[in-house]
C-alpha cells in the first residue's frame, strides 16, 4: 500500500502558539498569515503543528479538554475587532511577555475576550451573515460540540475542577442533573458553541490561506485523551473506568531515552473492546474531525496501536506496568473502509518491535526519523544511509527533543568527533548539518523544528517529557529570524528536491 505524502517535500514544525505577536501567545492573526507567507518564501511544502485542542492539565496540547475542539487561546483579537464583535479598549494598556507564554494570564484573557465577543453576537453586533453561519455551524458539529460546550460551562461554573472531582450525579450524567445544569448554564453552554465557531472561522481561513499558496498542514492526534475531558465524561462506556467513573489503569511508557523513571502521563485507556464493537465509530468521528482541519495526521505514540503500556491506576511512576495489546490491523483497516485512505504518519519512536513494524507497513504508513537519534553505532536505523524505505518523514528533531544546538552542547567528544566524521568536515554549525543531512535523505518528507532553522540553543526548547512544569511555552521573536534565513533553507531545499507542488488553481 502507498502512502499518501507526495514525493519529496519538506516543511517546519512550529506550534501557533509560539509565533510572535503582542497578545502573550501566538494566534491565528495576521502574525499567522505572514508566517505561511514565510514558509512560502521558504518554499516550504508543510506546516506541522501541534495538536489544536483546548489545553488543560500543565497547558499540555496532549492534555486536551477534547479531541474535537479547538484552543480559544489562539483565537486572534484583531481579527475579533475586524469583525466588530470586540473593541481594542479590551486590551489597550495591557502588556504581555512577548518570549514565553504566561498561561496564568493569557488564558483568563483570552476567556473575557470570548465572552466579549458573544456579548456582542447576541446581542445582534455581529457581522451580516454571521448569525446563519453559526447556527449551520452549530447544526453541523452537533455530535461533539454539544457535549464540549455543556462540560466546559460545568467545568468554568465548578472552578475549574477535574472531572474526577464533579458532584457524582454530573460525573455519572445523571438525565435530571444534566438537564438541570443545561438550564441552568445555557447562557454560557451556548458561548461555548460560539467560540469554537469563531475558532473554526479563524482557522479555516488561515489553512485556505495556506494552501493558495501550496502550503499544506501536518496536524497532530494524541492516542490517548485526557481524563479531564468532555471525551470521557460524554463516552465512559469507551474508556477503561470503574464504577465510580475513575480509570482503572493509565497509558504511559517505560523507562526510556527521555526518562529514567519512564512516563507517566495519566490518561485513561481505550476499552478496545467495546470500541471494536461499535465499529471504532468514536475514533472513525475523531479523524474525520481532524482531516477537518489538516492534509495529514501524525498519529502520536503509534505503537500504542500495537501494545500500549497499561500502567495501574494507583501508581505514581510508569516503572511498573504491562505491555496489553491494542486494536492492531483491524483498527486501520475499518478506517480505510470509513475515510476511504488513511492520510496518516506514524510516530514510530520509543520501544519499538518487530509488531510495531508490521502494523505500521501493513497499513502502508511513513514512519519517523529523527536524526538526533542516530549517534551511537553506524547501523543505527536513523542515520540516512540506513533508510531502507522512502515511505517515511525525516526530523531533525521534534517537540519533545532538546534543538540541535542545545543537543549538539550535550554531547561527549566521541559524539561529536562522529558526526563531524559522517558530514566530512568539523561540525561548527549542528543544527544546519542535521537540516542537510534530513534534506538530503531519502525520505519522502524532511522537517526541521523553527528553532533549529534558526539555529537557537536549548533556551528555545519545547518540552522536556517526564517533566511536568515549565514546557510548551516557547516563542520566537521576530528579530530572531536573522536575515538569510529564508534564502538558506529555500537554497537546500531547492538543492535536494523538495520544492512544493503548484497550489491548485
Amino acid at each position: 500500500m502507498k502512502p499518501t505524502l507526495p514525493p519529496r517535500s519538506s516543511g517546519v514544525l512550529l506550534h501557533p502558539t509560539s509565533l510572535p505577536g503582542p497578545f502573550g501567545v501566538g494566534d491565528l492573526g495576521p502574525t499567522a498569515f505572514r508566517w505561511v507567507e514565510t514558509l512560502a518564501a521558504m518554499r516550504q511544502s508543510w506546516w506541522q503543528i501541534l495538536p489544536l485542542g483546548p489545553t488543560g492539565a500543565g497547558d499540555s496540547p496532549y492534555q486536551s479538554y477534547s479531541a474535537f475542539a479547538g484552543n480559544i487561546n489562539l483565537l486572534s483579537p484583531e481579527l475579533l475587532a475586524q469583525d466588530g464583535l470586540v473593541k481594542p479598549a479590551l486590551w489597550d494598556g495591557r502588556f504581555f511577555r512577548n518570549d514565553r507564554v504566561e498561561y496564568e494570564t493569557v488564558t483568563p484573557f483570552k476567556k473575557a475576550l470570548l465572552r466579549a465577543a458573544w456579548d456582542t453576537f447576541r446581542a445582534g453586533g455581529a457581522p451580516t451573515g454571521m448569525r446563519g453561519e453559526f447556527d449551520r455551524y452549530a447544526t453541523r458539529e452537533v455530535g461533539w460540540l454539544d457535549g464540549y460546550a455543556l462540560f466546559m460551562a460545568v467545568h468554568d461554573a465548578l472552578d475549574g475542577r477535574s472531572l474526577p472531582d464533579w458532584p457524582a450525579d454530573l460525573l455519572r450524567r445523571v438525565p435530571s442533573a444534566v438537564a438541570a445544569v443545561e438550564k441552568e448554564l445555557a447562557g454560557d453552554v451556548q458561548m461555548h458553541r460560539f467560540g469554537q465557531f469563531l475558532f473554526d472561522r479563524q482557522w479555516n481561513a488561515l489553512r485556505e490561506f495556506a494552501a493558495e499558496r501550496g502550503v499544506r498542514v501536518i496536524g497532530d492526534a494524541p492516542i490517548f485523551v485526557s481524563l479531564d475531558s468532555a471525551d470521557v465524561w460524554c463516552n465512559p462506556d469507551q474508556f477503561l473506568l470503574d464504577p465510580d467513573r475513575r480509570p482503572t489503569v493509565v497509558a504511559g511508557v517505560p523507562p526510556d531515552y527521555f526518562a529514567a523513571d519512564g512516563q507517566h502521563w495519566g490518561n485513561p485507556i481505550y476499552d478496545w473492546e467495546r470500541m471494536a464493537q461499535t465499529g471504532y465509530t468514536w475514533w472513525a468521528n475523531r479523524v474525520r474531525r481532524d482531516l477537518a482541519r489538516v492534509d495529514l495526521v501524525r498519529l502520536d505514540h503509534f505503537r500504542g496501536f500495537a501494545q500500549a503500556w497499561h500502567i495501574p491506576a494507583s501508581e505514581t511512576t510508569a516503572t511498573r506496568g504491562k505491555w496489553v495489546d491494542g486494536p492492531g490491523t483491524p483498527f486501520f483497516e475499518r478506517l480505510r473502509a470509513d475515510l476511504g485512505s488513511l492520510p496518516f504518519i506514524a510516530e514510530d519512536l520509543g520501544v519499538i518491535t518487530p509488531d510495531v513494524d508490521q502494523l505500521r507497513d501493513g497499513a502502508g504508513l511513513p514512519g519517523m526519523k529523527v536524526i538526533q537519534f542516530a549517534l551511537d553505532t553506524p547501523d543505527n536505523p536513523y542515520w540516512p544511509h540506513n533508510f531502507a524505505d522512502r515511505r517515511c518523514a525525516c526530523y531533525t528533531g521534534t517537540h519533545d527533543n532538546d534543538t540541535a544546538v542545545g543537543w549538539w552542547a550535550t554531547l561527549d567528544a566521541n559524539s561529536k568527533g562522529y558526526l563531524s566524521a559522517y558530514v566530512g568536515h568539523e561540525v561548527k554549525d549542528p543544527a544546519w548539518e542535521l537540516i542537510r543531512l534530513a534534506w538530503g535523505s531519502v525520505a519522502e518528507i524532511a522537517v526541521a523544528p523553527l528553532q533549529d532553522v534558526l539555529g537557537l540553543g536549548g533556551e528555545a526548547r519545547m518540552n522536556k517529557p517526564g517533566v511536568a512544569a515549565g514546557n510548551w511555552q516557547w516563542r520566537f521573536r521576530t528579530e530572531q529570524f536573522w536575515p538569510g534565513a529564508i534564502d538558506r533553507l529555500r537554497g537546500v531545499t531547492e538543492l535536494y528536491r523538495r520544492v512544493p507542488a503548484e497550489p491548485e488553481a
